[in-house]
């Protein structure tokens, strides 16, 4: 009986745990955790045809073309995501005619920046 209540309570403390602390504390995957916000926020722009690649050459169809980065250079420093391109222009703290996803009102939501952040720091894996 009592392990059952003890299980009840660590489960119902883990459900009550907000998604964005759950991602911070694991393993962020590219395959399932970052390519499902490039696809959904990221990709209509930013790959060939789009005005996002038009405009940088940032190809995000595959792991390895947004590694490439943009005709500038590399978005992306792995293991740092406070000097990363990818994660300052989705944090909005470069200029606001570049903020991404480009005219999306609001921007990415907390969990989805806390994803691609998280990802960044753990050393931005192909996963």
């Amino acid at each position: 009986m009592k392990s059952n209540a003890l299980r009840f309570i660590a489960t119902a403390a883990i459900l009550s745990v907000p998604f964005s602390v759950m991602a911070a504390q694991n393993d962020v995957s590219f395959k399932t955790d970052v390519a499902p916000v490039i696809h959904d926020y990221c990709l209509n722009c930013h790959m060939p045809g789009g005005k996002g690649f038009e405009k940088s050459g940032l190809d995000m169809r595959s792991y390895q073309s947004l590694m490439k980065g943009t005709r500038f250079g590399s978005v992306i420093k792995p293991g740092d995501s406070f000097t990363s391109i990818f994660i300052q222009v989705v944090e909005g703290r470069v200029h606001a005619s570049i903020k991404m996803p480009y005219g999306m009102n609001g921007g990415l939501s907390k969990e989805n920046i806390a994803i691609l952040k998280k990802w960044v720091e753990q050393g931005a894996k192909d996963n």
